[in-house]
């Protein structure tokens, strides 16, 4: 599968489609500024996705251009999300990539929240030269 264009946001990209109905999604919280919906491929007993409603491609794209509300809102949107799925305690994990070399594969900011079991350390230790990493580039 190809690598999405990371410099240009796009229209029809699958979230995009969520934000205007035209895909269904498993909404577990929504309001001004963001939507958390269940992920159709969860890596976790929980696994949520929370999307801000505004065209941001990336963590880098939303903060140098979302104006602060949007900001300000976008975060208490993930953490009333993890509020929702009672996660606060025990704990969770949020995760957000950016771009081809970690493995971002649609290009709308998504923050994902992984819960409901001790998930593991995040990045293997003494990876390096022992797993053949995909060329990415």
């Amino acid at each position: 599968m190809p690598m999405p264009d990371f410099k240009t946001y796009d229209d029809n990209n699958i979230f995009a489609m969520i934000l205007r109905g035209e895909i269904p999604n498993k909404t577990v919280y929504e309001d001004d500024f963001a939507l958390a919906f269940h992920d159709i491929n969860p890596q976790a007993p929980v696994h949520v996705l929370v999307i801000p409603k505004g065209k941001y491609i990336s963590m880098a794209d939303f903060t140098a251009n979302a104006d602060d509300a949007e900001i300000a809102g976008f975060m208490r949107a993930v953490g009333k999300t993890a509020e929702i799925l009672d996660l606060p305690d025990p704990g969770y994990r949020l995760l957000a990539n950016h771009g081809p070399h970690s493995h971002q594969e649609v290009p709308h900011l998504h923050v994902h929240i992984f819960g409901g079991k001790h998930v593991g350390p995040l990045l293997m230790r003494g990876w390096e030269g022992k797993i053949k990493m995909p060329n990415m580039d």
